[in-house]
């Protein structure tokens, strides 16, 4: 683990002070070693994957600037694909590809022993090559002139605050802000410092406490009763979404406290009406992504319709298989395309419009709908493997059969029922609040009152004492 909660609370306003009592010309350096250094605390070694990213992708572009015809750069563009690309397969997926492909050889009779390596998998790799792809595509495309500062280059593909789980920005927003100065401005370091708690406590409050219920349940589920099962997939989707949109909120907030402006990754997802709208709502830097660098370069919805519910498929299959070398991160991404298929479908054939139904009424219907077909979705992203992704459904669907009130005191008894009781309650209150609370402690504006603001700071600082578990627990989107 690279920090837990408390080691990043010492590190980071040690950086702040450090860059602001720094002449502006110099933060960029001051912060391209405290980003290195953050990264370096994980696995040193490891930091020769960024520094040969960069100076690849650095090289890579200056080399395409001078190249006026689009297509002489292409050699450029694929040099940048087969390294950053290449490293992130031997890294993240070999393992993956050479026992699927020995299992096959193994059916076939073929006797050929592939290389196995177990390497460790380097933290956020797949968000910075993303990152670095983006720009590398970009100043193929003439959308972009290429950074001619080292450094600041450096900087932007490891910036600490996203480094290891994004959000994944582009060039073209964040790499112009390490040109700018930036003075110690007040309000503004208030309104970072209050995004980044409200991240915490999404994080250790909620996230952390139902994790320990997940991962006990989740870890032999032919051992559990349908009910925990159930129970325990409705907290993992909002242990991903508290964890995940926790870190999002500490990355933005650390970075707003230092004058940078990183883009919104989550706006309550779970209230999305639709498949679509839920995709436009979370993780909106990896969708974006893919939308803008595999979905519309596949031709989009420019072509004909078996071609375009292809190209869905394709981009979800894709990303499903982004999050992690394993089939059921694959079969995650399909179920998503498949959704929004059947969903496009649907609507051109008019079918379950609801109009019927009073508007909020249809609104509140469509809203449960999606929830639970993403809650669906989130039984295969979080089982260890297939067969325990369909042990898990075949129990939740047998559960009205076999539901007793022995089974109900038995799962509440042995979830510890205090501590049960008490993420419920959190869990509660955290879905009635989120909607509200997320828009105004990211909206705080300059000329909002400070005592307002310090009453949220203290009053969240107060509910991560008192209640937030504070074991080493690591942020879900590390391990992608």
């Amino acid at each position: 683990m690279l920090f837990n909660s408390l080691d990043f609370l010492i590190f980071f306003p040690i950086v702040v002070g450090l860059y602001y009592a720094m002449p502006a010309r110099y933060r960029w350096l001051m912060l391209l070693g405290a980003s290195y250094y953050f990264y370096m605390c994980w696995k040193a070694e490891y930091i020769i994957l960024i520094v040969l990213s960069t100076l690849i992708d650095y090289g890579v572009s200056l080399k395409m600037s001078s190249i006026e015809e689009k297509k002489k750069r292409l050699p450029c563009l694929l040099i940048s694909l087969c390294a950053n690309l290449g490293l992130l397969f031997f890294f993240k997926y070999w393992t993956f590809f050479s026992s699927n492909t020995q299992a096959v050889l193994d059916q076939l009779n073929i006797f050929y022993d592939l290389p196995a390596f177990d390497l460790l998998l380097p933290v956020g790799i797949s968000f910075y090559t993303f990152q670095t792809l983006s720009y590398s595509i970009d100043i193929y495309q003439g959308k972009i002139q290429p950074e001619r500062h080292l450094g600041r280059f450096a900087l932007y593909v490891s910036f600490f605050p996203q480094l290891v789980a994004g959000p994944i920005e582009r060039a073209s927003r964040l790499l112009p802000q390490f040109h700018q100065t930036f003075q110690f401005d007040y309000h503004r370091v208030v309104g970072g410092v209050q995004q980044m708690m409200w991240g915490m406590f999404k994080k250790v409050v909620i996230a952390d406490r139902l994790a320990a219920y997940v991962t006990e349940i989740y870890a032999l589920p032919a051992e559990e009763n349908g009910l925990a099962l159930l129970i325990a997939t409705y907290f993992f989707a909002f242990q991903i979404y508290c964890d995940f949109s926790g870190y999002s909120d500490i990355a933005i907030g650390a970075a707003r406290v230092l004058g940078y402006d990183l883009m919104d990754n989550f706006r309550t997802p779970y209230l999305a009406a639709s498949v679509r709208e839920f995709w436009a709502r979370w993780h909106i830097s990896l969708s974006t992504w893919f939308r803008d660098y595999v979905y519309i370069p596949l031709g989009g919805n420019r072509v004909r319709t078996g071609r375009w519910f292809a190209n869905l498929m394709i981009v979800f299959v894709v990303s499903g298989f982004w999050h992690g070398a394993n089939w059921t991160f694959i079969v995650w991404g399909a179920l998503h395309g498949a959704y929004l298929i059947a969903e496009i479908l649907a609507k051109r054939w008019n079918l379950f419009h609801l109009n019927w139904l009073a508007p909020r009424l249809r609104r509140g219907v469509m809203i449960l709908t999606t929830f639970h077909l993403t809650l669906l979705a989130w039984v295969f992203f979080r089982a260890n493997n297939l067969q325990d992704a369909w042990t898990i459904l075949s129990s939740i669907i047998q559960l009205p059969l076999s539901l007793t009130l022995a089974m109900i005191k038995e799962t509440v008894i042995g979830a510890g029922g205090l501590s049960w009781g008490i993420s419920c309650m959190i869990l509660l209150g955290f879905i009635l609040l989120d909607p509200i609370l997320d828009q105004r402690i990211k909206g705080l504006k300059a000329n909002q009152r400070i005592p307002a603001a310090r009453l949220v700071f203290a009053s969240l600082t107060s509910l991560i004492l008192l209640c937030g578990y504070f074991g080493k627990v690591e942020f879900i989107y590390f391990q992608f």
